[in-house]
């Protein structure tokens, strides 16, 4: 499905939470003019190593994805698959730094884990099958080192926070997907399994658009 339009010609896209940028530097590939931005150097330096071995090449901003550092109707598009919205706090700020800088009739596409997945267990096996964790619950996950600084942190949100996230950005919501495991994939991969994919989504998929044209 070409949640971001099926011609990407010219079309300046931003991609937040870019990670290495393999999304971004696909999108070069389709002849999008591209920007990755990510929090982390350090991917972002695995990124400028994969181009450096070759393939479409794109510039990468090393930013937080509650103040992008773009104008105003910077880009045509904005995406953004698994990275930076379930990693701030404050994602409705996100939503409304994406809104500013996105073009009238700008559409924004990102992907996060279903948010039913929070109330299961992180295993791909029968014991992932069981509702231990309460879906309202909004303490975020958080893991620590050996001398207790934080190194991840996820924050949940429920898919009516994400819908008045959305809405509160002035954004129009267009559709959410939530894709079938597909029938060919027959192997675990992390949380990920075909025992629980038959029974609940993994993903959803949040398409929306700015007003105007």
């Amino acid at each position: 499905m070409h949640f971001l339009g099926e011609d990407l010609t010219g079309k300046r896209v931003l991609e937040i939470g870019c990670g290495s940028a393999p999304c971004a530097r696909w999108l070069a590939g389709q002849g999008a003019l591209p920007v990755g931005l990510d929090l982390s150097m350090g991917m972002l330096e695995r990124g400028l190593a994969a181009m450096a071995r070759g393939g479409p090449r794109v510039p990468l901003v090393q930013a937080g994805a509650e103040a992008l550092p773009f104008a105003d109707a910077s880009f045509d598009l904005a995406c953004s698959a698994f990275g930076a919205v379930p990693f701030v706090a404050d994602s409705a700020l996100l939503m409304r730094e994406v809104a500013r800088v996105l073009r009238p009739g700008g559409r924004w596409v990102f992907s996060v884990n279903h948010p039913m997945r929070w109330i299961f267990p992180d295993d791909p096996g029968p014991a992932g099958l069981t509702a231990s964790i309460p879906y309202f619950d909004r303490t975020p996950y958080v893991e620590v080192d050996a001398d207790g600084a934080a190194t991840y942190v996820e924050h949940h949100r429920t898919i009516g926070d994400r819908v008045r996230e959305i809405v509160a950005a002035g954004l129009v919501l267009r559709d959410i997907v939530e894709p079938d495991w597909p029938e060919w994939l027959d192997r675990e991969w992390g949380q990920w399994s075909p025992l629980r994919g038959e029974l609940f989504p993994g993903t959803a998929i949040f398409v929306t658009e700015k007003p105007g044209s």
